[in-house]
């Protein structure tokens, strides 16, 4: 048999050949390939041969690009004591009413929602963000990017995401209550001499390395009366915040995000300083005065890139006068333009 007949491929075979490349590439296939030696044969057999391939090509390559339209997806993280898919069900339907064909992916850590609300407390940080990149880089239907939205310690925790998983591609960061700079206080405790005291006890076992490795909270706990132990223990908020060593990493794909959105709650007071879910926080050596975003190093250095985002109209601070989380829906409508965005505009800056 010549190489004429061993190639000649009836329209039925091409039309199966076609559905296996589409099928294919959705599945798992992230490239269209054709060996060189098939493409020499198919060149060889004649011009029809080569009119269905390059009909099979097109096809594949059709197959490799989002449809512009069609909206991006959206990974969710949640907060301290909630899971994936008990408080965010309504949450989530909600979206997917707004948003027609949305993807929504809401990150379970652990096995049952039981283990997941038991994560929020007690595990590495460092490696829930490991088990995300894992996870989210192995979606194919977040292969093409996604936007973000991380409640209170999520967003931080997506933020982490953002600056170390090099297998994802996000568009737009929103935050939403989230312990920037970390914290200092314990929930709703403030203006006395007692909480005053309670903080610094949980100061003195905030940094033990047990502690580090095994409890969420301890690992955003920022003391600002000793900042060089914090520098030196923090397992996790200060490497992600440059406080260790400046990666020129973290801070390109800060840079890349299309938008970071935070959004601060006036009257909040689980989280304390509140100024830290916008990247402000107390001044070194006390903790009464605080500084705000503009006044930071990591924005007057822009060693994370947040400097850049601002200065290109992508960083965008949004408050709300309200406790933790506290939102109507109306309110959070306000943020819908960063996430009912298409594969067409998802690069683009947007305003408020």
């Amino acid at each position: 048999m010549n190489t004429r007949q061993r190639v000649l491929i009836t329209t039925s075979h091409f039309s199966s050949l076609r559905g296996a490349i589409i099928n294919g590439f959705t599945s798992s296939v992230h490239t269209c390939f054709i060996s060189h030696q098939f493409f020499s044969e198919i060149f060889e057999a004649g011009p029809t041969c080569m009119h269905r391939l390059l009909l099979c090509w097109t096809a594949c390559l059709a197959a490799a690009t989002p449809a512009g339209n069609s909206p991006v997806p959206l990974v969710i993280w949640h907060g301290m004591g909630d899971t994936c898919c008990d408080g965010l069900t309504y949450l989530k339907q909600w979206l997917e009413d707004e948003i027609p064909g949305i993807y929504i992916k809401s990150l379970q850590f652990g096995n049952s929602l039981f283990m997941d609300r038991w994560n929020s407390f007690f595990s590495s940080v460092n490696a829930q963000v490991e088990m995300a990149c894992d996870e989210l880089g192995l979606d194919p239907k977040l292969h093409d990017g996604f936007n973000a939205l991380g409640l209170s310690q999520g967003g931080q925790f997506l933020r982490a995401l953002v600056q170390r998983c090099g297998k994802v591609k996000v568009y737009n960061l929103i935050t939403l209550g989230s312990q920037h700079q970390g914290i200092y206080g314990f929930p709703f405790c403030t203006d006395s001499w007692f909480c005053d005291v309670f903080r610094q006890l949980l100061s003195l076992g905030a940094y033990l390395s047990f502690v580090q490795a095994s409890f969420v909270q301890a690992q955003f706990w920022h003391d600002p009366i000793h900042e060089d132990e914090y520098k030196l223990r923090s397992a996790f908020l200060a490497d992600i915040n440059q406080e260790i060593e400046v990666k020129l990493a973290y801070k390109e794909r800060m840079m890349n995000l299309s938008n970071f959105v935070m959004v601060k709650f006036l009257q909040d007071r689980m989280v304390l300083p509140s100024e830290s879910e916008w990247f402000g926080f107390y001044r070194s050596g006390q903790s009464k005065k605080v500084y705000s975003l503009n006044e930071s190093y990591l924005f007057t250095k822009d060693s994370l890139g947040l400097y850049h985002l601002r200065s290109h109209g992508r960083l965008h601070l949004v408050s709300y006068p309200s406790g933790h989380l506290q939102m109507s829906k109306r309110e959070f409508s306000h943020l819908m333009p960063f996430m009912n965005v298409t594969h067409k505009n998802a690069r683009e800056p947007m305003t408020l």
